[in-house]
């Protein structure tokens, strides 16, 4: 397992380096900090804190470490009820799998460890907000200093009277004026140097704290993985020659398992087919309803032209009559009469052309909503009758 005395021990070398660099400039640093000890002070005390949280998270590791040892080497005394915190979802799972005999999936591996990864994200967010409170706190400091700057400096211009006529007293008041905004800058500058400091020894102690804990979090990961594997091997094979479905109180096989995944993918992509067909059924039905709107214009069409070549038909009758004589004897010449028999030949000729054409579009008008009713079928699935 992770062993966690070197990430412990790299954070003891850093922290006696800083000691020592601290120690070699501690006259500079002590009038620095004299400057606003207040803020500076907030800042240490910050930093401290944030230390100590983060060697606290590798050691909070070492009990989990002991627990999964123990259980690997079925060391006396050891328990499955009385486990560490961030490996308590890890033996409950082992507890209920060692009374009932199931084995570790896939999914179940899965979830320890998200469950693992959670829990060991939550601890980094603290160090993290920690480090970004110490780069706070100094921009805080600078600016304090800053205006404490300005505000002196437009206290000695306004205060500065050169009508008396003695340089030297005018000099010795604009020196005494100025101690202020040289404290505003010591303000400003301590405050920003205890800060950035302090974010960077901070930061190498949550890197070595977050090494720690992915190099935990990998090797339980290799742990579950072999457990996952050595439950899949201790599956039986008369469970899987007789029992393909899972039984009560035996191990799943592992082909039923792989069956079953690939089952749920299969009905997957099976309900995703069918979301295409009602798509494809919906753009049918508003193909089919704008070709029935069409067929009804065209019928609506074909109407009105047989009324008007109705209607000339029986003007042309009219016609004929009117030009014949009443007593069957004829007004015109013989001519005159060809020419009206000819002309009824025509529009007659004429009729039977557009009742053909008009039969002709009213069966392929049939056929294509016929290819149009076949193509809904297939879409639905449904059973078509050969021949058809």
């Amino acid at each position: 397992m992770t062993n966690l005395q070197r990430f412990l021990n790299r954070v003891a070398l850093f922290l006696l380096a800083t000691l020592i660099l601290v120690a070699a400039v501690y006259d500079i640093l002590w009038r620095a900090f004299m400057h606003n000890p207040a803020l500076n002070g907030l800042i240490l005390g910050v930093l401290v804190l944030g230390v100590a949280y983060a060697v606290r998270r590798i050691i909070m590791l070492r009990p989990e470490v002991r627990w999964i040892e123990a259980f690997r080497s079925a060391a006396p005394g050891f328990s499955l009820r009385e486990p560490p915190r961030l490996l308590a979802p890890v033996a409950t799972v082992l507890g209920d799998r060692e009374h009932s005999g199931e084995v570790l999936s896939t999914l179940s591996m899965r979830y320890l460890l998200d469950s693992l990864s959670a829990r060991l994200e939550e601890s980094r967010d603290i160090t993290r907000y920690q480090t970004g409170l110490l780069i706070f706190l100094g921009l805080l400091g600078t600016f304090w200093g800053l205006l404490e700057t300005i505000n002196a400096v437009a206290l000695v211009i306004a205060e500065l009277q050169l009508g008396t006529g003695d340089l030297l007293a005018v000099f010795d008041d604009l020196k005494a004026g100025l101690s202020a905004p040289l404290s505003g800058m010591g303000t400003a500058f301590s405050s920003s140097l205890f800060g950035l400091a302090g974010s960077l020894v901070l930061g190498f102690i949550d890197l070595q704290a977050t090494r720690a804990q992915n190099s935990f979090y990998n090797d339980v990961e290799e742990w579950l993985s072999g457990l996952a594997r050595h439950s899949t091997r201790e599956a039986p094979p008369a469970a899987v020659t007789a029992a393909p479905l899972p039984v009560p109180g035996k191990p799943m096989p592992a082909y039923v398992e792989a069956l079953l995944q690939q089952t749920a993918e299969g009905l997957s992509r099976i309900e995703r087919v069918l979301q295409e067909g009602e798509k494809a059924r919906a753009v049918f039905h508003q193909q089919v309803a704008a070709l029935s709107h069409g067929i009804g214009a065209l019928n609506d069409r074909l109407q009105r032209d047989q009324e008007v070549l109705a209607r000339i038909a029986e003007a042309q009758r009219v016609t004929a009559q009117k030009l014949g004589g009443g007593d069957g004897s004829s007004a015109l010449d013989e001519a005159t009469l060809g020419h009206l028999r000819s002309i009824d030949r025509q529009l007659a000729r004429l009729l039977e052309e557009v009742a053909r054409s008009r039969d002709e579009v009213t069966r392929e008008l049939a056929n294509e909503i016929r290819v149009v009713a076949r193509t809904i079928a297939i879409a639905a699935g449904e059973p078509q009758i050969a021949g058809e």
